[in-house]
């Protein structure tokens, strides 16, 4: 190799961030073909076939993600090193990379990082919204925060939250019109906005569980989304009945613009956990941020 390739490195490691060669341009503020160059040029110094591209789509050859598993890491590596000399003795600097749940962010990640934000000015926050199960190596994030449920098992887990239940939400007018349900049988009789899943595309069938009998009820609406925030929004205009965890929509059942049906169904799940792979445990920024979540969890828990 007569050349370095940490610029072409860079670039396709965006590319596998993004899965696509448009997204790596706006985050690098360069053209798409010059992208485009930047990894055929890697290709052809590695003699590999890093990228597997069709007119729809990018995904990694076998190839392409033992690059991102093996130089991903080392890479974030070393450019916070080279942010971390021009920092103040004692200061924090760097970049966080977090992929987390919709539904989590108001009572979970807003609470944090205005505290985390005021502690450490000078590291880089970029959080992306996303409910599908992302693969955070492949990826490019630090951490995610999902159900532990969800999470795999060769992940570091952290505690954010503490046990709560899913439940049914709606409003009184609407259940005064149409009835309220008893059992969770009788939701195929209701209008219930659908979540459709962002990793397996299915529609999401609703959850029961009392004693050791559980239910899993196929629900059906006329409006079908991705957004589980959405669905309670919709909810909240008494245009049917939907499903939340208990903490994202515990303010508005205060207020008196939702009420809680089926209660004694309602499962219980741990809670959210923060998670990342037990090499990140030397990143800077994702130890403060852990530090920041743990106080946090603990005076809500607490």
């Amino acid at each position: 190799m007569n050349t370095s390739p940490l610029p072409q490195l860079q670039t396709f490691l965006a590319v596998a961030r993004a899965r696509s060669f448009s997204g790596a341009a706006r985050q690098l503020r360069v053209s798409r073909s010059a992208v485009s160059q930047a990894v055929q040029q890697l290709e052809r110094q590695l003699r590999v076939t890093l990228l597997a591209r069709t007119t729809r789509s990018v995904s990694l050859t076998e190839a392409g993600r033992r690059l991102v598993d093996n130089a991903g890491p080392a890479l974030g590596q070393v450019v916070a090193a080279l942010t971390e000399v021009s920092a103040q003795p004692g200061e924090a600097t760097g970049r966080l990379r977090l992929s987390i749940p919709r539904s989590s962010v108001p009572f979970l990640i807003e609470p944090v990082l205005p505290v985390f934000r005021a502690r450490h000015p000078r590291i880089e926050v970029e959080i992306n919204i996303d409910d599908r199960f992302v693969d955070l190596v492949a990826e490019g994030y630090d951490a995610g925060v999902r159900l532990s449920e969800s999470i795999e098992r060769d992940m570091v887990e952290v505690r954010l939250t503490d046990a709560f239940r899913f439940v049914v939400v709606g409003t009184k007018d609407y259940l005064a019109r149409h009835g309220t349900p008893q059992r969770p049988e009788d939701l195929l009789k209701h209008e219930c906005f659908t979540f459709r899943s962002q990793t397996t595309g299915a529609l999401y069938a609703w959850e029961f569980e009392r004693g050791k009998r559980a239910w899993r009820v196929p629900v059906r609406g006329g409006i079908v989304s991705n957004d589980s925030v959405l669905c309670v929004s919709m909810a909240q205009r008494g245009l049917g009945l939907a499903y939340s965890s208990e903490p994202a929509v515990s303010e508005r059942i205060r207020q008196g613009k939702l009420v809680r049906v089926l209660e004694a169904y309602a499962p219980e799940v741990p809670g959210y956990f923060l998670f990342f792979p037990s090499r990140a445990r030397s990143s800077l920024p994702l130890k403060l941020f852990v530090q920041a979540a743990r106080e946090l969890a603990v005076r809500r828990i607490g």
